[in-house]
């Protein structure tokens, strides 16, 4: 069975830090494509920033030269590192991956989610 698990988020002040990780468990699978996604309240689901499936990132223009998203390939790990926090920025981020699972002998994917953590910025 593999699943996401996420951790960090919280509250900070505007203009603050905060690190998101999200590490995906489980076994036989492999990383096609991994990221975070947000939704603010009232808000669709967005793309955050991403690790593509070449290696390479992609930000929301909301976030670029603030947010910064970085991996453990050992560890199945993605990390969000998020500075200069604005108010805006207030919503559940969550985890989002594409795995290639092993299903007998075939390989077969997947999207999986996090659980969702909530990040707040006070203004």
């Amino acid at each position: 069975q593999v699943q996401l698990v996420e951790s960090g988020g919280g509250l900070v002040q505007a203009g603050g830090s905060l690190r998101l990780s999200c590490a995906a468990s489980g076994s036989d699978f492999r990383i096609n494509v991994m990221g975070w996604h947000r939704q603010a309240p009232g808000k669709q689901r967005e793309l955050v920033a991403v690790f593509t499936s070449a290696g390479t990132t992609h930000y929301a223009d909301s976030v670029k030269g603030r947010f910064t998203i970085s991996r453990d390939i050992a560890k199945n790990t993605v990390y969000l590192q998020m500075d200069s926090l604005k108010p805006e920025d207030t919503a559940v981020y969550y985890c989002n991956a594409n795995l290639n699972v092993r299903s007998g002998f075939s390989w077969r994917g997947y999207d999986y989610w996090g659980q969702g953590t909530q990040v707040t910025v006070s203004s």
